[in-house]
């Protein structure tokens, strides 16, 4: 079994102090930084999921989040990022919602956005819980819920219950046009932009409803594929 105190040892031998001091100034979010590359990361978490139960796998992400750590809470996220997790109780699903109000940078956000698009994927009921994200202070929160709905901007011939979907998330990021802050501007785009690969009539109708609220560089962008 990987304790957490292992786990954080394992990582710190990776450390890259001046990649620690580049990751700062990027990130500029003061917290630890030990200056590691994703891969290297996805090496460590690949062989703790592996030797792991599904609870000790919970219980390290959460210690590893806990330690405040840059890299440590990428790694916790990388924990949890499994499309299959047996059995899919609400355990992993929970911690990832208590990281959620705590976002604070976009590349953390990002990593467990992703584990949680796995974890939505799975229970799509799960929807109802990402929609207070929308309405969250936060503007990390507001901003992962469009993050964590990217899966179902991608099905080429969707069933009715993920059109439906489409709608509810399209229905969030009108309420965001508004919103001048650039990150969800980004997010609206992006989503947009993913979607019109696969559903433009949707994305058509949506600039044409909300474009006009949206700042130019989201409404280019969103219609890049159009």
């Amino acid at each position: 079994m990987v304790t957490a105190v292992q786990a954080l040892a394992a990582l710190t031998a990776l450390q890259n102090p001046e990649q620690a001091a580049t990751a700062l100034a990027y990130h500029k979010v003061d917290r630890p930084y030990l200056g590691l590359k994703v891969p290297q990361i996805e090496e460590l978490t690949s062989q703790w999921r592996a030797d792991l139960g599904l609870e000790d796998r919970i219980q390290l992400a959460s210690d590893l989040w806990d330690s405040n750590i840059h890299d440590a809470r990428v790694a916790a996220a990388k924990l949890l990022t499994q499309a299959r997790i047996k059995p899919d109780d609400t355990a992993a699903w929970d911690l990832i919602c208590t990281w959620v109000p705590q976002f604070d940078a976009w590349a953390i956000a990002d990593h467990v956005c992703i584990a949680a698009q796995k974890r939505i994927t799975a229970d799509p009921s799960r929807l109802d819980t990402v929609e207070g994200w929308t309405t969250s202070e936060n503007m990390w929160a507001r901003r992962a819920a469009l993050v964590a709905t990217l899966p179902f901007t991608k099905q080429n011939f969707p069933k009715d219950f993920e059109l439906a979907i489409r709608d509810r998330v399209l229905g969030w990021a009108a309420s965001y046009c508004d919103d001048r802050d650039w990150f969800i501007q980004k997010a609206v785009a992006w989503w947009l932009r993913d979607l019109s690969k696969h559903d433009p009539a949707r994305t058509e109708n949506f600039l044409a409803e909300h474009g006009d609220r949206l700042k130019s560089f989201a409404r280019k962008e969103a219609a890049q594929y159009l």
